[in-house]
C-alpha cells in the first residue's frame, strides 16, 4: 500500500490522537530497543514508550542465539581488540574500553536479578573460560606481549599465560591433541561468559509488557519517519496483518532495527545520515553433532584471523548453551548476501546505494580488494574446505561430526572518509540528529554484549538535561554503579561491584 506525498502530508497534519503520542518510539524488537526501553522505564516509569517489530516475534534476527556469537565480549580473548603497533608494542585501549562496557552490562543484569525482574540468570548467562590460542614463534611473541600489557591493569590481572603443553591440554584438550611437537601458547581468563542474548531479550520484553505496560506492536513495519509541524517526529507504520497504516507522534525516535536500521535511517530528514552505507555478510557456523566431542571441550578459544580476513572473522571454537543444551560451534564463515536481514529482500543492498554514499561505497571497494578476494574465497568453500579450517584447531576433526548452520546477517558500516572516500567500520556507531531527537544504531560486533553502554550513550544524546539531574544520576548509579566511573581509578570499589555482579548472576566465584 502506497500513499502520495499529498495524502501523507494531509494525514500527518491531522490532530494526532492522545494515545498515539509518545515520548519515545523504538523501531526494532531486539536487544537494543529492549535495553533502552527497560533502562528508561526503570529511571522514569512515566515515560510513554512504544516499540515496533516487523516480525511476528521479538529477538528473531541478530539477537537470536543461533544468529549471535554468544560470547560475552569483554576483550579477554579477542585478539583483534589488541593490535600491535608499528613499534611492536601492544595497543590495549580498545580492550580496556570493551572490558569496561561489558562489566557495565553485567552490573545492569545483576540489578535486574536483585530487583527480582529476572528470576533465573542461568537462562541467559553461564561461566565459560575465555582463551586465546596461537602457534608459531611470531604469534607466541605477540600473545606474550599482549598478556604482559593487559596484566599491568587491574582489569586483566587474573589472566594466565602458558606455553606448557600440559597446562594447555588442561585448558583445551581437543586443540592440543596431536600437537606434541608444535610450538604454541595460550591465555586463559576464568571470568569469561557465554550469553544467550535471544533469551535475555525475550525476558526484557516480558518485563516491559507485563510490568511496565509498554506496547510492543509485532507485525508492524515502520515505513517512514518524518518531522511534523510541532517539532516532533511522525512515524508511519503499517500493520502487516491487515495492511492498515497508522501514524504515531513522538519527541524522540530510536532506530535499533539491526540490518533494517540503515534503510530506514536513509529516509529520515537529517544531514548526519549522509555518506553511510552498508555491506551485508552472511554468518555461518560449523555445528558439532557428536555429543562426546561437545563434552570434551569447555571454553571459548579465539585465535588470529588470516592476513586478509576482517576482524569480525576471527576464528574461534566455542562452547555455547542454546535452548538448554550445551553446544560446540566453530567459525565464523562468511557468505555473500544482498539482504540486510534474514527476513529481508535481495534488493536491500541495491536500494541502499544513493548519491550521498556512492563515494563511500566505492572507496571501501577500491581500498579493500584483499577483503573482496577473501569473501569470494569464503563463498566458494564447500564442506571439505570448512573442515580444513576447523582442523587448524582440531587436528582429528571428522567431517561427519559437523554440519553447516547459516546464522544471521551482519551489515558492516561504511562511512565517509576524507582520504579514502569511505572506510569499513567494524564496531557500532550511534548516528543522531543535532538535537538528539533521532538516534540510530548501525554496526555489528561487539553489539549485544555492550548494549547497556551503547544505550547509555543514546540516553546522553537524547535526554542530556535529564541525565544531568540529580534524580536520574542517582537512579543510574543504583542500577549501574560504574556507569560514569573509571575502573582503574576506583580499583577496590570496582572489585567489590564485580564480585557482587558475579554472585547475583550465579557465575563462578572470582579467582
Amino acid at each position: 500500500m502506497s500513499f502520495s506525498k499529498f495524502e501523507k502530508k494531509q494525514a500527518m497534519n491531522q490532530k494526532v490522537l492522545e494515545e498515539n503520542n509518545y515520548d519515545l518510539i523504538c523501531v526494532g524488537g531486539g536487544i537494543m530497543s529492549a535495553t533502552l526501553t527497560l533502562m528508561l522505564k526503570l529511571i522514569d516509569p512515566k515515560l510513554k514508550i512504544i516499540i515496533f517489530e516487523k516480525l511476528s516475534e521479538v529477538a528473531k534476527e541478530s539477537s537470536a542465539a543461533w544468529n549471535n556469537a554468544g560470547t560475552g565480549h569483554s576483550a579477554l580473548c579477542e585478539l583483534n581488540y589488541t593490535p600491535e603497533r608499528p613499534d611492536g608494542s601492544i595497543d590495549i585501549s580498545k580492550a580496556i574500553e570493551i572490558f569496561s562496557q561489558f562489566e557495565t552490562s553485567k552490573q545492569f543484569w545483576a540489578y535486574l536479578v536483585e530487583q527480582k525482574l529476572i528470576k533465573d540468570p542461568q537462562h541467559f548467562i553461564h561461566s565459560v573460560p575465555h582463551h586465546s590460542w596461537v602457534t608459531g614463534e611470531n604469534n607466541i611473541n605477540f600473545l606474550k606481549k599482549r598478556f604482559e600489557a593487559l596484566t599491568e591493569t587491574s582489569m586483566f590481572e587474573e589472566m594466565k599465560f602458558s606455553e606448557d603443553p600440559a597446562i594447555l591440554q588442561e585448558w583445551f584438550p581437543l586443540i592440543t591433541e596431536g600437537r606434541e611437537n608444535e610450538k604454541m601458547a595460550g591465555t586463559r581468563m576464568e571470568i569469561g561468559t557465554e550469553v544467550n542474548f535471544g533469551s535475555l531479550t525475550r525476558q526484557y520484553f516480558k518485563i516491559l509488557e507485563e510490568q511496565f505496560d509498554v506496547p510492543v506492536l509485532r507485525n508492524h513495519d515502520v515505513l517512514d519517519v518524518d518531522p511534523d509541524e510541532t517539532l516532533e517526529w511522525t512515524i508511519e507504520a503499517q500493520n502487516l496483518d491487515n495492511g492498515k497504516v497508522t501514524y504515531y507522534d513522538a519527541e524522540h525516535v530510536f532506530i535499533g532495527a539491526g540490518g533494517g536500521a540503515l534503510p530506514l535511517l536513509q529516509k529520515v530528514e537529517i544531514d548526519e545520515k549522509d555518506g553511510y552505507g552498508g555491506f551485508p555478510v552472511d554468518g555461518q557456523w560449523l555445528v558439532c553433532k557428536n555429543r562426546e566431542v561437545i563434552e570434551e571441550h569447555s571454553g571459548k578459544v579465539y585465535s588470529k584471523a588470516g592476513p586478509d580476513a576482517p576482524p569480525m572473522s576471527t576464528p574461534h571454537l566455542d562452547t555455547r548453551y542454546i535452548n538448554g543444551k550445551k553446544e560446540l560451534l566453530f567459525g565464523p564463515f562468511a557468505g555473500f548476501t544482498t539482504k540486510f536481514l534474514i527476513e529481508g529482500s535481495k534488493m536491500d543492498l541495491p536500494k541502499s546505494i544513493n548519491k550521498e554514499n556512492i563515494p563511500s561505497m566505492w572507496g571501501v571497494f577500491w581500498h579493500n580488494l584483499p577483503l573482496t578476494k577473501y569473501l569470494m574465497k569464503q563463498v566458494t568453500m564447500d564442506h571439505g574446505d570448512r573442515m580444513e579450517e576447523l582442523r587448524v584447531f582440531i587436528k582429528n576433526a571428522k567431517a561427519e561430526d559437523w554440519e553447516l548452520k547459516v546464522a544471521g546477517k551482519r551489515v558492516q558500516i561504511i562511512k565517509k572518509d576524507e582520504e579514502q572516500g569511505g572506510v569499513l567500520e567494524f564496531g557500532t556507531d550511534v548516528v543522531h540528529s543535532k538535537d538528539g531527537s533521532v538516534t540510530a544504531l548501525l554496526g555489528a560486533s561487539p553489539g549485544a554484549s555492550v548494549a547497556v553502554s551503547i544505550m547509555l550513550e543514546v540516553i546522553n544524546i537524547a535526554f542530556p538535561e535529564k541525565v544531568t539531574s540529580q534524580e536520574w544520576q542517582q537512579k543510574l548509579s543504583k542500577m549501574i554503579p560504574f556507569w560514569n566511573k573509571n575502573i582503574e581509578g576506583n580499583k577496590s570499589q570496582f572489585k567489590k561491584v564485580q564480585a557482587n555482579s558475579s554472585k547475583k548472576l550465579e557465575l563462578d566465584v572470582l579467582h
